[in-house]
């Protein structure tokens, strides 16, 4: 007997094309790893905190499974986004909570919209619960065109994803423009992967305003544990009781938790490497500005958009 079919969805769609592993490159190069400098992620070139690899080498419960309702890890995340800790949710990665609320809200064919370019995995994970990317292409400047936003609305819209600072364009979101977004009705999903970098405040505070606000941070980037897949989500009450139905009940391994703890208790720490990331970013968009040919668009991120002119 032949195998069933594959879902529509899966069978149609195109694999997500990450980053190639540091190690793979020199494989198929033939470089030494140590002559390496991989920039293609946006990964933090200090690493974690030192204290991460003393908590990873006491630790002694492995053998355990982690706590499903992460009652311990959560509240000390939620104190240092500044919001409650029945808000919070922790994820393998803002990967896996991308892909929760795709799955809570997408029907077939129903409408997902995002303001390209940005993260590809919107529009990933969008293609996979059998919805449909509404693509609302940027400025010339890069800005997040909301008129057209707004326009693109229709009955079918369930999920609107914006990165701020987006990738790549490592630019932000101002909050009057998202606070009129919010009052158009989907769930608007805030994207923070690289708020650490810019001087800008958190959008997660204002959760509590609005009922379909969802904003997703990660300890990936500015502290160094992008290896260990751990971010969260600030949920409203009525998202968060739907996402906690379908989370894998392990999702955040114990070596995760112990390294977001060992993060959280040297932020000096992981703050001076942050500085020295925009230190030199300041540094390369100058140097690079001075390029003839070369446009450096202003980046609040841990990266540059740069535009070779012909």
């Amino acid at each position: 007997m032949r195998p069933p079919s594959v879902r529509r969805a899966v069978r149609d769609m195109a694999p997500y094309a990450p980053p190639e592993d540091l190690e793979a490159i020199g494989l198929r190069t033939g470089i030494a790893l140590r002559a390496l400098i991989k920039l293609d992620a946006n990964e933090n070139p200090y690493g974690p905190s030192p204290r991460v690899a003393e908590a990873l080498a006491r630790f002694d419960q492995y053998h355990r499974y982690p706590d499903p309702d992460q009652k311990v890890i959560r509240p000390l995340v939620a104190a240092y986004a500044g919001v409650p800790a029945d808000s919070v949710m922790l994820g393998n990665g803002s990967d896996e909570i991308i892909d929760l609320l795709c799955r809570i809200y997408l029907e077939p064919d129903d409408e997902v919209i995002d303001c390209t370019p940005t993260f590809g995995m919107y529009v990933f994970s969008t293609a996979l619960c059998g919805g449909r990317q509404v693509e609302v292409p940027r400025t010339a400047s890069w800005d997040v065109d909301f008129d057209a936003v707004l326009s693109a609305i229709t009955p079918r819209t369930r999920l609107i994803f914006l990165a701020t600072p987006n990738n790549p364009t490592g630019n932000a979101l101002d909050r009057e423009s998202v606070s009129a977004l919010l009052r158009a009705g989907p769930v608007v999903v805030l994207d923070e992967a690289y708020v650490e970098f810019s001087a800008l405040p958190s959008f997660a505070p204002m959760v509590q305003e609005y009922d379909n606000l969802v904003v997703l941070r990660t300890f990936s980037k500015w502290s160094g544990l992008a290896g260990l897949r751990v971010c969260y989500g600030v949920l409203p009450p009525g998202i968060a009781q739907h996402l906690w139905k379908i989370k894998p009940p392990f999702n955040v391994n114990l070596a995760a938790e112990a390294a977001v703890r060992a993060t959280l208790e040297d932020l000096q720490g992981v703050r001076e490497s942050i500085a020295k990331i925009v230190d030199e970013r300041e540094r390369m968009a100058e140097l690079l500005g001075a390029i003839d040919g070369m446009r450096v668009w202003p980046s609040v991120a841990n990266f540059l958009l740069v535009e070779v002119m012909s």
